[in-house]
């Protein structure tokens, strides 16, 4: 009796049993591993020549753009890598939610909005880093939030700044943990995949069952490969003929305490969440509207912990509030772009209001539907 030769992890990965149901959607994750690496590499050459000295940051940027040989593309490349990484991050997420795998993979997808919250934090640390006016400005606004927390907000600011107001030792500290945090989503995803690969990939139908798959490779490492030069072209349309469409022009301004913008606003990605913490009149119930936006994505599995959903395929009901939560997002971003004026500021609360309730009704509609088609 011979011993069966062990399969290394390239080979196991290769081998890997997947639906043979696979549509594009399932693409983004594989795209957003590509446009991580890429960041961390265009990202790695920057740091090479960027100077975090309040009175050379703003001077070292232009420098890069101007004198660094390809410098120009490289800070082009990660710029608008940073937004193309939440252009699919977000579609990832949308995937997630409209095929449930929140409750096939509840621990693959906890982990996967935990990469969600970092990469937040690492996108709104490296626009701090250029110090233009909107970075600044940006900075001050988004930090200030933490004076919210009760009895400990003041000193817990202070803490981050390293002093009274955003200066050097907050730029010092940003750019510190904006280098660092990327390698820790890179672990992150690579505990991502390794919880993903110990049950195996969902068809469209939520179901794991092995009846009907097919070996990863060749059949969607080609498909693959085609994200990857789709990828690649959105890239380089965006690095040589649009470099600055989805930037702010404000950031073309050196930083200065003395100039206020007339709208302080984060970046397109951020929109969403920025419009939930205008529509709250009180700070602290801001504050807690503006993180429950996002951390509401780790409570989906508890509320199916011990049901088993029906696909979103045999769901209208479910499709309806799936497609109403991404017109809803879409509302919120636009939203948050606008002037603090009427009528948006009084638009701004219903549609936050029913943001935050499509969530508990993609659960509870499910469980419904399931119990009326069992009659």
């Amino acid at each position: 009796m011979h011993k069966l030769r062990q399969a290394n992890p390239i080979e196991q990965l290769l081998g890997l049993p997947s639906p043979m149901s696979f549509s594009i959607w399932w693409n983004g994750g594989s795209i957003l591993g590509l446009l991580l690496g890429l960041q961390i590499l265009t990202g790695l050459f920057l740091s090479m020549h960027y100077t975090a000295d309040m009175t050379n940051t703003f001077a070292s940027v232009i420098h890069i753009m101007r004198d660094v040989p390809a410098g120009w593309l490289f800070r082009n490349i990660h710029a608008n890598g940073a937004s193309l990484f939440f252009v699919f991050l977000y579609l990832h997420i949308g995937r997630g939610l409209y095929y449930q795998s929140y409750v096939s993979q509840p621990y693959t997808w906890m982990v996967g909005v935990t990469i969600f919250l970092m990469s937040m934090g690492t996108a709104f640390l490296g626009y701090v880093l250029p110090w233009g006016q909107m970075s600044f400005w940006g900075a001050t606004v988004i930090t200030n939030l933490l004076s919210a927390i009760p009895y400990l907000g003041s000193y817990i600011v202070e803490w981050v700044w390293g002093g009274f107001s955003v200066g050097q030792s907050t730029l010092n500290r940003f750019y510190s943990l904006h280098f660092i945090l990327p390698f820790l989503i890179g672990a992150l995803s690579a505990l991502h995949v390794l919880l993903l690969h110990e049950k195996g990939s969902t068809n469209p139908l939520g179901e794991l069952s092995h009846v009907s798959k097919i070996p990863f490779h060749p059949y969607f490492t080609w498909k693959d490969i085609v994200g990857f030069v789709i990828l690649l072209m959105m890239l380089v349309v965006l690095g040589f003929f649009f470099p600055t469409v989805l930037g702010d022009p404000e950031n073309f301004n050196h930083a200065s305490s003395m100039v206020t913008p007339v709208h302080i606003q984060p970046e397109w990605y951020f929109l969403f969440a920025y419009t939930i913490l205008r529509a709250v009149p009180n700070k602290l119930g801001g504050v807690v509207a503006f993180a429950a936006s996002v951390l509401i994505l780790y409570f989906l599995p508890l509320g199916v912990y011990y049901n088993k959903l029906l696909p979103a395929s045999f769901t209208p009901p479910y499709q309806i509030t799936f497609w109403s939560l991404v017109v809803l997002f879409m509302i919120l971003s636009w939203l948050g772009a606008c002037p603090i004026e009427e009528p948006y500021v009084t638009l701004a609360v219903p549609v936050s209001i029913l943001y935050f309730l499509c969530f508990p009704m993609l659960v509870s509609i499910s469980m419904i539907w399931k119990k009326i088609l069992s009659f």
